[in-house]
């Protein structure tokens, strides 16, 4: 069961305007076992730069999750304390308040499950939550609520792209109008990236991993996921490179044409990745296109 905060204060963040994604009305799901409140953001805050969550006082959330990169890095894949290395590349955090599922293979079902793991990962921050609580002097659970609370404040929104949706039909130029198009249309991608935050929130084998890779398996357990990995949001994509599971494309052109090519052939690919064959022109205007889903970025209250 879950209730419905109000999430006016949180999204105006000392700004004069809203942030909430087009289509998304100002209100945020909360589990009810974790109301929002402002102190628990406020220390869930706190807690999201604080190194003393990493064995040794190296890294923190903050660290792989960094505001001016919309909450991600600039890394093919995470790296942790002493330098140690990750297996994923760090996702995009913004308005995951909305989310279904958590990390790439949606092993985490509820944001209070989510982030508590990097804490514990070993090639993250290496840490037992018992030492977390006594380093902090706070409880698992105030950690945990903490933690949740603030990550759902962070939002994207008021991007070129939300305000042509809403009615300023200049917000996109005649060439992000001609990408918004194709996105929709020839290019087929709102088949997986669709809706305010551009996810379709499951799991879809690209072909992109190392072969063998079990992805969305290793959480269901069941070999038609095998390779399969959560469809991102693309809000903020276009200025957070590198892109895929696992950092593997290093710009959206290399992204666009990945798909233009029909992904890579595997036994479990996805039946809506297919050849697209578009032209130098196409492939372009869908790139301007996702330079219009950058917006503002706020966090807390």
């Amino acid at each position: 069961m879950k209730f419905w905060a109000l999430l006016l204060p949180v999204a105006l963040a000392g700004a004069d305007k809203l942030v909430i994604p087009a289509g998304l009305d100002a209100y945020l799901p909360v589990p009810d076992g974790n109301p929002i409140t402002r102190e628990k953001v406020e220390l869930g805050k706190k807690l999201f730069f604080d190194t003393r969550l990493s064995r040794d006082h190296s890294v923190s959330c903050a660290t792989c999750h960094v505001p001016k990169l919309a909450f991600t890095d600039d890394r093919p894949l995470s790296v942790g304390v002493a330098g140690r290395l990750g297996n994923r590349r760090v996702p995009r955090i913004i308005n995951r308040g909305y989310g279904k599922s958590f990390f790439w293979d949606g092993r985490a079902a509820t944001l209070e499950e989510q982030v508590l793991e990097p804490v514990q990962n070993p090639k993250e921050m290496d840490m037992t939550l018992e030492e977390a609580a006594a380093r902090t002097g706070l409880s698992i659970q105030a950690i945990q609520q903490a933690l949740a609370s603030y990550v759902r404040t962070i939002l994207s929104g008021d991007s070129p792209y939300d305000r042509y949706l809403l009615g300023d039909l200049n917000a996109l130029t005649e060439p992000q109008r001609a990408g918004l198009r194709l996105f929709r249309g020839r290019a087929g991608c709102t088949a997986c990236h669709l809706g305010p935050n551009l996810t379709d929130e499951r799991f879809h084998n690209t072909g992109i991993g190392a072969p063998g890779e079990e992805g969305r398996m290793a959480a269901t357990g069941r070999a038609h996921d095998r390779g399969a990995f959560k469809t991102p949001s693309l809000r903020e994509a276009a200025r957070t490179p590198p892109y895929m599971h696992d950092g593997s494309l290093e710009s959206l052109e290399e992204v666009i044409e990945f798909y233009d090519r029909g992904g890579r052939p595997n036994a479990a690919l996805d039946a809506e990745i297919r050849e697209l064959k578009l032209t130098a022109v196409e492939k372009a205007a869908i790139v301007r296109f996702l330079g219009a889903l950058s917006g503002t970025v706020r966090d807390g209250m």
